[in-house]
């Protein structure tokens, strides 16, 4: 919690020829989100970390003010939605600490609460939260669908998250909810509360293990063969260990690549396709290279196709590429060492899904607007973002020169964006307007919300309006055409 800072809040919106107007956060003229798709919008994108125009701080305020707004169940199921179809952690544990404060006694909230934890440490991140904020007692519906929640979670599960030297650990949990022991987890809840349980078979354990060893090399090696081998390691530490596996046991870098390209085992993951790319960034070999790439092509096989023909538009405006600027261009693929804070490349590789998809073409804009030339459909997804990730349109955000750029008639355009919209002030109604008129044209338009300041460049009423950067987007993406309120729907069906 200490890496929060100052918030941000936006101008107090108006109604303008029944829609509300208001400023966004670059001071630029925006429609404003309704609260329902305003939450959505933050719960898919919030990694509550500072962002260019707001911090965590400002972020968890607006999560606040919107929950005040909206109908706590539909903030319950939009909580479970982010965490278990898009993967998204702290603004869930946020969302479901916050919602305790605010639905005490009712009957719902205990499922809720078992609902929303994927993970052992979901259940101590959650109470932290709570009780830094709220103190002291806990409500009871929290208590028993946490307590509930604990027996998903075998032994090896509950020990890997025992959160031992946290402030708030996994043990405190279990005294402050009192889970009812199951068969499940009775003996390992026993060595737990005794101080008996410890971590056996996790790759943490293994490569710990194997440091102590004389010949360190060797034990290394030899603990990567028994986890590959053996799939005893997580797709997502998979990914963030090929650089040792590299250095480590390059004998293994076949079995490595063979389980990186795992249709089933990446559909279980919710690796966040993003992650692909700064994997990407920490390997050499080949065959890794090779392998990374085709796990995102599987990761991202779910993009729809559409009829007719369509603009795929990526913002490369500063604040979208704000990590890549901070951290400096000038490593192989074009990134910072910290691409997974930049819009800018979630941008970047729905788009180049897109193209490879639909064949259409790709624009890039920020002071201007430009087509990106070159692109070969043929290429692996991550080769193609590298290409687009190459232009430079400007720091600037001008969503009009989209439309003054555009050169043909679209049947849609897709534009990702922070949607902080500021050249010239206004929104770009007027040359999407003059757009029509020219190519007599009316195309679809898809907002996608790659940020969650909770604004739009277009009244709802005209466009459809996604958010996230899970592959699971585009599922909803599918629908659009057929159901324009496809994102609020889908959250409005889930169950607990």
């Amino acid at each position: 919690m200490s890496r929060f800072s100052n918030s941000a809040t936006l101008e107090r919106p108006r109604v303008i020829d029944g829609r509300t107007k208001t400023v966004n956060l670059a001071g630029g003229e925006a429609y404003q989100e309704s609260p329902k798709l305003e939450l959505a919008s933050l719960l898919l994108t919030s990694m509550v970390q500072d962002q260019f125009y707001r911090s965590g701080e400002g972020g968890l305020s607006r999560l606040n003010e919107l929950l005040d707004q909206v109908d706590p169940v539909f903030a319950a199921k939009a909580a479970v939605f982010a965490r278990n179809e898009y993967g998204m952690r702290s603004i869930s544990h946020a969302t479901a600490a916050e919602l305790a404060a605010r639905v005490k006694g009712q009957p719902w909230a205990k499922d809720f609460y078992n609902a929303v934890v994927r993970r052992a440490d979901d259940v101590t991140e959650i109470l932290a939260y709570y009780l830094s904020k709220y103190g002291k007692p806990v409500p009871n519906s929290l208590k028993k669908g946490l307590g509930r929640s604990l027996g998903k979670f075998d032994e090896y599960q509950l020990a890997k998250y025992r959160g031992e030297g946290n402030a708030f650990s996994l043990v405190d949990a279990v005294n402050l909810v009192h889970p009812k022991p199951t068969d499940k987890n009775r003996a390992a809840l026993h060595k737990l509360v005794n101080g008996e349980l410890r971590s056996t078979g996790t790759w943490e354990t293994a490569l710990t293990e194997a440091g102590k060893s004389e010949d360190k090399d060797a034990a290394k090696a030899d603990a990567w063969r028994q986890l590959l081998v053996e799939r005893k390691i997580g797709y997502f530490a998979l990914l963030r260990n090929l650089r040792n596996i590299e250095t480590q046991a390059p004998d293994l870098i076949p079995v490595a690549a063979a389980l990186l390209q795992d249709a089933n085992l990446i559909g279980k993951s919710l690796v966040l396709p993003f992650r692909y790319l700064t994997a990407l960034n920490e390997v050499t070999d080949p065959t890794l290279v090779q392998a990374i790439s085709g796990a995102a092509d599987i990761a991202l096989s779910n993009v729809p196709t559409f009829d007719g023909k369509t603009l795929t538009v990526i913002d490369h405006s500063g604040s979208m590429g704000a990590s890549s600027w901070h951290a400096g261009y000038g490593n192989r693929y074009g990134y910072g060492e910290s691409p997974w804070t930049s819009n800018q490349v979630k941008g970047d590789l729905f788009g180049a899904a897109l193209f490879k998809a639909n064949h259409g073409d790709v624009m890039v804009f920020g002071d201007t607007a430009q087509y990106v030339t070159g692109l070969n459909p043929s290429d692996s997804i991550l080769t193609i973002t590298k290409q687009i990730a190459s232009q430079h349109a400007g720091h600037g955000t001008n969503f009009p020169s989209i439309f003054g750029s555009a050169k043909k008639a679209y049947d849609r355009i897709v534009i990702f964006s922070d949607m902080q919209g500021w050249i010239g002030y206004y929104t770009p109604e007027s040359a999407h307007r003059q757009y029509k008129a020219r190519w007599n044209v009316d195309p679809f338009i898809y907002s996608f919300d790659l940020a969650g300041y909770g604004t739009l460049q277009f009244p709802e009423n005209r466009v459809f309006t996604l958010a996230g950067f899970s592959e699971k987007t585009f599922e909803v993406m599918k629908a659009l055409e057929q159901d324009r309120k496809a994102l609020v729907n889908r959250i409005e069906a889930v169950t607990f």
